[in-house]
């Protein structure tokens, strides 16, 4: 059974998708660029600050649907510049201070709204 996650805490959806969908006992993220859900703008700053965003967007939709982020499997990061990566990897670690999730990271040509990073990510309960 498919289930649609959508919580207003979280960004809203800038196109035809969900926030989420759960799917027998699997999370599956839309991707999450670095918008503050109360403003619906970046957040100042640079690479550092919009993952941090991100990742806290993710945990909102995560804990919406009734996950943590311990129960995060696999992430994909979308990067607008590869040379973000090791300021993106410094604040993905603190994230997830243990027992680290399966990861990509890929450099894409344009994000959505121009954003520096994005990820999806897969959670199992």
């Amino acid at each position: 059974m498919k289930k649609i996650i959508h919580t207003l805490k979280a960004p809203q959806a800038i196109g035809p998708y969900s926030q989420a969908v759960e799917v027998n006992g699997i999370l599956y993220v839309s991707g999450q660029i670095g918008v503050d859900p109360g403003t619906g703008e970046f957040v100042p700053g640079g690479i550092r600050e919009q993952t941090l965003r991100v990742l806290r967007n993710i945990e909102i939709i995560l804990m919406s649907a009734g996950y943590t982020r311990n129960d995060v499997v696999k992430s994909t990061v979308y990067l607008k510049d590869m040379d973000d990566f090791p300021e993106m990897n410094e604040v993905y670690a603190s994230f997830y201070e243990e027992k680290h999730p399966a990861r990509a990271a890929v450099q894409v040509v344009r994000l959505p709204k121009d954003a520096l990073i994005e990820i999806d990510t897969i959670a199992v309960r």
